[in-house]
């Protein structure tokens, strides 16, 4: 993947001449969801780029220069009710995803990127509007990606993250940009590139500044912590895990965007249950598991949440909650199809079965029961 596939070409070079690397964007953007719909190969399979390759995209997303003038003359006139549309479905896809997983709700938002944000993006419109319309693409692409991420494809996922960076930056919205670069920091984090999510976290905070909302402030921090924690670095993950819980105590509902409902209630928690147990701090790791199991939260979230709370139970010796705990998360999984959940799942399964303590069987075969279906 080249600045240029994304187009954040540099500015004076050949392959994009200033002026037209957003065109030409649209078009190698466009060129993929078609790609992605088509199930090439090619696409499907490309592996995740790190170093310099990985860095570049948030680094220019960060730095100058800016879009000057984003309208463009098309056939069709995008209109309000149109990107209206848009904002609807990043929401009704949002929801699928957490009711059902990325697995399933994938082939359905690159349908719809393809048929409907598509001609939009290649239609005519006004600086104003042409703004409006990159950021609500933008929120639909970081839900394709999270799709791609949960379903396996973490080149394909890496690529459309950086094109929702690109459509942040055509908005104008340091926010969004701030909260694409959040979901780069958690691939990081699974990809276990922990120094490279450290410096993510690190550039969104400080370019979005005082346009980054306390809950994406909160879970920037406390994926930090996760990092740090993975690192062994014990004082950097303690500051990380004080400076989200002040973050989560300054949301307010109604002022946060669209995007980041997902920080709800308990999900700093789980996040600082998860650096902790790296720590080794199993006593309080429990505690905010405890905690992050008795907030609300989507179905999705709550497996998670499930899945962490048994996970240390087990550490901690206490077998029985441990068991209690996975058949919980086991039920609330039934229907979802997704890939990082059968990952939390099997993890679960393996440390209980490990365990050998009485009552891990039927935990176990509700697990393979979850298991079984093919994706």
């Amino acid at each position: 993947v080249t600045l240029d596939d994304i187009g954040l070409g540099v500015p004076g070079e050949p392959s994009a001449p200033h002026g037209t690397s957003l065109s030409g964007f649209v078009e190698r953007a466009t060129a993929l969801w078609r790609s992605d719909e088509q199930q090439r190969p090619h696409v499907l399979g490309a592996p995740a780029v790190t170093g310099t390759p990985a860095v570049m995209p948030v680094w220019e997303w960060e730095n100058p220069p800016e879009d000057v003038d984003v309208s463009r003359g098309g056939r069709h006139r995008v209109t309000p009710a149109d990107i209206e549309m848009l904002r609807a479905a990043r929401t009704h896809y949002e929801q699928m995803y957490r009711k059902t997983g990325g697995v399933a709700t994938r082939s359905r938002i690159v349908g719809f990127l393809n048929t409907q944000a598509a001609p939009l993006l290649r239609g005519s419109y006004t600086d104003a509007t042409g703004r409006q319309l990159h950021r609500a693409t933008g929120g639909l692409v970081a839900i394709a990606g999270i799709c791609a991420y949960d379903s396996d494809a973490h080149g394909l996922a890496q690529r459309y993250f950086h094109q929702a960076l690109r459509l942040a930056k055509a908005s104008g919205d340091r926010g969004l940009g701030a909260y694409v670069i959040a979901l780069l920091v958690n691939q990081s984090l699974f990809m276990r590139e922990y120094r490279q999510a450290v410096a993510f976290a690190e550039a969104a905070l400080r370019a979005a500044g005082k346009h980054i909302t306390p809950a994406l402030a909160s879970d920037l921090y406390a994926m930090q912590a996760k990092a740090y924690a993975h690192l062994g670095d014990g004082t950097g993950a303690l500051s990380c895990i004080r400076r989200a819980e002040a973050a989560a105590e300054r949301i307010r509902r109604g002022y946060e965007p669209d995007e980041t409902g997902y920080v709800q209630p308990g999900l700093v928690n789980v996040q600082v249950a998860e650096a902790l147990l790296s720590l080794g701090e199993l006593a309080a790791a429990e505690e905010h598991a405890t905690a992050a199991v008795d907030n609300p939260a989507h179905d999705r979230g709550r497996v998670h949440r499930l899945a962490m709370l048994s996970t240390i139970e087990l550490r901690r010796g206490n077998a029985e909650k441990a068991v209690v705990t996975a058949v919980q998360m086991a039920e609330q999984a039934r229907g979802m199809e997704s890939q990082r959940l059968r990952d939390r799942l099997r993890a679960v399964r393996e440390h209980l079965v490990r365990s050998g303590c009485a009552g891990t069987a039927e935990a176990a075969e509700l697990i393979d029961g979850a298991l079984r279906v093919p994706l």
